[in-house]
């Protein structure tokens, strides 16, 4: 019988890149991947030819539209590679356009490399080659997507997300706000698409002059609130964790603060009559 072999994943690094092989190394399930260097795009497209990648991080010094510009021409070499974008700033608008080209993710500076490893881990993993979401439409003021029920996919829409980022937020009140929006999204894609990848979530991020506010509809039955046992947001105010245990029993991981988390952040949080739609609202002026 013939054993399979494993292959460690690959990853291309381009530009001065000796600070991100660091951040891989540190991560033990990228301990022995194989990390490549190119100087420059042009000798990052000839490495491409002669190699296969999983994933390309591009130049931290390039902006956004050259490195759109090098993704054009890496696709014609493998077109399921997944990339990166390190960006030395990424306005909302170049975010948008990232999101477009089916970039896997972009990171303005100051990078956090946590945050950086962390996605290049989820390209690693990603193995079927789908997109998983899809533009409706994209402004400055009004996004729109649909997006397949997988965690993966949501992380990679919350990474986009992040980008979009506006000043009328101080940077603690923007990181909670992403929160609230995982919690929901997240909730969304488990409970609602029950991590279908055939089944879509749709998701808005709406800007206006005095509010941000985010739409969230899954494809479930939808629920109330009052029949949410296994959901911290449905516990007596004489007993916090009685979740807990019913989340034991029903078989469901640990957790179920989700919407309790959401509604104490942010300005309003409104369920619609299905309950498979929340609005959440929070307010900037």
């Amino acid at each position: 019988m013939i054993e399979s072999i494993t292959m460690p994943p690959s990853v291309l690094l381009i530009g001065a890149t000796s600070q991100a092989e660091r951040w891989l190394r540190e991560d033990p399930s990228l301990a022995d991947a194989r990390v490549d260097h190119a100087q420059g795009s042009a000798h990052a497209l000839r490495l491409l030819r002669r190699h296969s990648y999983e994933v390309v991080v591009t130049d931290r010094s390039t902006a956004v539209d050259e490195d759109l510009a090098l993704v054009e021409e890496i696709r014609e070499i493998h077109p399921l590679v997944k990339v990166v974008l390190l960006t030395p700033e990424a306005a909302p608008e170049e975010a948008i356009r990232a999101l477009r080209a089916h970039v896997f993710a972009v990171f303005g500076a100051p990078f956090d490399p946590s945050a950086v490893v962390e996605m290049i881990r989820l390209a690693i993993q990603e193995c079927e080659g789908r997109e998983g979401i899809e533009v409706l439409a994209a402004t400055r003021s009004w996004v729109s997507l649909r997006l397949d029920c997988r965690r993966l996919t949501a992380e990679r829409v919350l990474n986009f997300l992040d980008q979009l980022r506006e000043s009328d937020l101080a940077d603690t009140e923007r990181a909670e706000l992403m929160l609230a929006v995982r919690e929901v999204l997240m909730n969304a894609i488990e409970h609602g698409g029950g991590l279908d990848p055939d089944q879509v979530v749709e998701l808005s991020a709406v800007r206006t002059a005095r509010a941000i506010v985010f739409y969230v509809r899954d494809p479930g039955p939808g629920f109330r609130m009052e029949n949410l046992p296994h959901a911290a947001i449905s516990n007596p105010p004489d007993d916090p964790t009685a979740h807990v245990e019913r989340r034991f029993q029903a078989g469901l991981r640990p957790g179920g603060f989700g919407l309790l988390l959401a509604r104490s952040i942010v300005d309003e949080m409104i369920v619609g009559e299905k309950g498979n739609q929340v609005l959440l609202v929070k307010h900037t002026a």
